[in-house]
């Protein structure tokens, strides 16, 4: 077998190889991320797992793209709703559902199991729809809301599935992150709620609730039952206009603020992202508040997504791009072009929604 297929099968740079280190050996299977996919549902597809397409991929995060290119194991095909597993030294119940996003319950249910107790070499049906009750540990640095937009869910959705009555999370906490987040939840209104309040509080906007329920004002009523819908609202960017509007980006970072500026020489947001943009051969509205009527909104965030906040008036008053891992690009009054953090303490109250431009 030639060193060079090894080499493109695995996206190895050199012929360096460590002890442990997963490699395929016959021709890889790929697959091409879709709207909607997740390394967990991609992973439970094709029988393999979220940590060997990361290794395979070289990916250090869980996110992923629409028209993405994976390489997949060998042995990964396409299976129903039920995959396998043979159980390996040092497995357990525990890992195995951990490293598949599944539960102990689910797996034992799907085998018709009574303890914890397996072997080596014993085969486990891993049921399709054990995915619907993920788990994430808290780490330093988190909140609800980072651990929210990470997973493709809402904060709501996180309280909700673990009983929580706040906001307060400590590290090493265990939580569930329900799979049915992503699917149309409800919401009765309350008194003094708006669609604004309500879509903050929800991680979604007041566009994406409107078009969920068919509103044609922002008047609502006590009682009322609205859908949340938790899916994109919008077809993702194509994976090659987003690396470009994104490498595009981050060559300016350290260009400072200009207020009315559109070039190199400085930017204010929307100048900004008007300028990248157009280096794409994309034209796209000049303010933000223009560029936000123009936008789709999206309910669950992508990387590319233009991400607004209220700054200085009522409405949105500054944008960004998003990159994933609750980070975004944009021109900032303090710091110019730069990387920020969604989760900043000055950021995450002001947070509107974000919106697709494609």
């Amino acid at each position: 077998m030639p060193v060079a297929s090894l080499l493109d099968w695995n996206n190895l740079d050199s012929t360096t190889i460590f002890r442990g280190q997963t490699l395929i050996v016959n021709k890889p299977v790929y697959y091409t991320v879709k709207k909607d996919d997740s390394l967990t549902q991609i992973a439970k597809n094709y029988g393999t797992t979220v940590q060997t397409i990361k290794d395979l991929n070289k990916l250090t995060s869980n996110t992923i793209y629409v028209g993405q290119r994976l390489t997949l194991p060998n042995a990964a095909r396409e299976t129903g709703n039920s995959t396998t597993y043979t159980v390996k030294r040092g497995d357990t119940l525990s890992k195995i559902a951990k490293e598949h996003g599944t539960t102990v319950k689910a797996i034992k249910d799907a085998n018709g199991l009574t303890s914890d107790t397996i072997h080596v070499g014993q085969t486990l049906k891993l049921s399709g729809s054990a995915s619907t009750a993920q788990t994430y540990t808290v780490k330093p640095g988190d909140t609800l809301y980072s651990i929210a937009v990470k997973h493709g869910t809402t904060v709501q959705a996180i309280k909700k599935a673990n009983g929580l009555t706040s906001n307060s999370i400590r590290v090493g906490q265990t939580l569930k992150l329900s799979g049915s987040a992503s699917t149309a939840q409800t919401y009765t209104v309350k008194p003094g709620d708006t669609l604004y309040s309500i879509a903050v509080k929800h991680g979604t906007t007041v566009q994406a609730i409107k078009k969920a329920n068919g509103l044609t004002s922002n008047s609502i009523r006590v009682g009322q039952t609205l859908k949340l819908s938790g899916k994109p609202s919008a077809v993702q960017p194509s994976a090659n206009i987003v690396e470009a509007l994104i490498a595009e980006g981050k060559k300016y970072i350290g260009v400072p603020y200009v207020w009315g500026g559109t070039s190199p020489a400085g930017f204010d947001c929307s100048g900004f992202l008007h300028y990248v943009f157009l280096q794409n051969g994309i034209s796209i509205p000049r303010t933000v508040e223009t560029i936000w009527n123009a936008g789709k909104p999206v309910a669950s965030l992508l990387i590319g997504d233009l991400v607004f906040f209220e700054t200085y008036k009522k409405g949105p008053s500054h944008a960004g791009i998003y990159l994933g891992n609750g980070q975004f690009l944009h021109a900032s009054t303090s710091a110019g072009v730069t990387i920020s953090n969604m989760d900043n303490p000055y950021w995450s109250p002001r947070y509107l929604g974000a919106k697709q431009l494609h």
